[in-house]
C-alpha cells in the first residue's frame, strides 16, 4: 500500500506541474495575444529571426541582450547560390511603412539559407505584430556586407553549404 501511494504521490506532482507548465505558457501566449510588442517578440522568437539576423545569439542559446536583437550578422552563408548574409532588420524597417511589410513579406522569396516561405504563410497580424516589434526597436548596427555571387571568396567568416546532391 505504501509503495501504491508513493507512485500515486509522483503522479500527482508531475500532473500539477505539467498544469502548471502549461499554464505558464498559455499565459505567455495570452499576454502576447493583447500586448502587440510582446506577440512581435514571440513571433521573432519562434521563428528563428534572431538565430541568423542576430549576431551570436544561437552560439549563446539566445542570451542576446534584446537590444542587440536583429541588428544583421556579418557571418555570411555560402553555397551554391553565393554569399549571403543576414540583413539588419532594424535598419530595413526603417525604410518600409507596416502596409508595404506585409505586401512584401507575403511574395518576398529569398537566396538560402532564409526560410522565406514561412513569412509567406504568416498571418497579416502576426506580419503587423512583427514589423511593430522590430520597429519599436529603433535603428541600431550597421548594413549587412552585400551579396557575394558564386566565385567570390567572402572577406569574412562564413558557413559553407555543400553543393546539392547530382541526380
Amino acid at each position: 500500500m505504501k509503495q501504491m501511494l508513493g507512485v500515486a504521490s509522483i503522479a500527482a506532482v508531475v500532473g500539477v506541474s505539467l498544469v502548471l507548465a502549461a499554464s505558464a505558457g498559455l499565459a505567455t501566449e495570452m499576454k502576447a495575444k493583447k500586448d502587440p510588442h510582446a506577440r512581435g517578440r514571440y513571433i521573432a522568437m519562434i521563428g528563428g529571426c534572431n538565430d541568423c539576423h542576430t549576431p551570436g545569439f544561437a552560439m549563446s542559446g539566445g542570451k542576446v541582450p534584446e537590444k542587440q536583437w536583429l541588428t544583421g550578422d556579418a557571418l555570411g552563408w555560402r553555397g551554391p547560390w553565393g554569399t549571403t548574409y543576414p540583413v539588419n532588420l532594424r535598419l530595413y524597417m526603417q525604410h518600409l511603412d507596416e502596409n508595404a511589410w506585409v505586401a512584401k513579406a507575403k511574395k518576398l522569396t529569398a537566396r538560402p539559407p532564409m526560410p522565406f516561405w514561412s513569412l509567406n504563410e504568416m498571418s497579416d497580424s502576426d506580419l503587423r505584430a512583427l514589423y511593430r516589434f522590430i520597429k519599436g526597436l529603433g535603428p541600431a548596427g550597421q548594413e549587412a556586407p552585400a551579396y557575394l555571387p558564386p566565385g567570390q571568396e567572402p572577406k569574412g567568416p562564413y558557413v559553407q553549404f555543400p553543393a546539392p546532391p547530382q541526380k
